[in-house]
């Protein structure tokens, strides 16, 4: 694999973490809201990834990179609270709220966050490493 490969891997493991990083945001805005006109509450959503090979084809040293295949809805159930005065309120006096899981969506974002610094890192370390090798030439 050369060193350009690993901007590519890194790169679109970026971009990925990223979108996660945007799905994570909607869920956490959402994460109190109850069920709107349609009678339907807000649905987490999840980021499905998918292992991609990266660089020309029929190359026997391909980088495999990663891509966003889907963004899924949790079909869960969302929380049911007894509120009979609420407007929202169904006949039995029920107000449904989202599924979404404020903790499980922090700990998801603490973790797209986390491996979207290390890439970064990544290809932060592959630049240094090509200066120098750059530097070493011009000696």
């Amino acid at each position: 694999m050369s060193m350009f490969s690993i901007f590519n891997v890194s790169g679109s493991a970026v971009s990925a973490q990223a979108q996660r990083l945007n799905v994570v945001a909607s869920n956490l805005a959402n994460a109190d809201t109850v069920a709107g006109p349609d009678g339907q509450a807000y649905k987490a959503r999840q980021v499905v990834f998918q292992t991609v090979l990266m660089g020309a084809a029929g190359q026997p040293e391909s980088a495999a990179g990663v891509e966003v295949t889907q963004v899924t809805e949790d079909q869960t159930p969302g929380r049911r609270v007894h509120d009979p005065k609420h407007p929202q309120a169904d006949a039995d006096g029920y107000v449904t709220y989202t599924n979404v899981s404020p903790v499980e969506e922090m700990v998801n974002m603490i973790s797209a966050s986390r491996s979207y610094q290390n890439n970064v890192e990544v290809m932060n370390t592959a630049k240094t490493l090509l200066q120098k090798t750059l530097q070493m030439g011009q000696s």
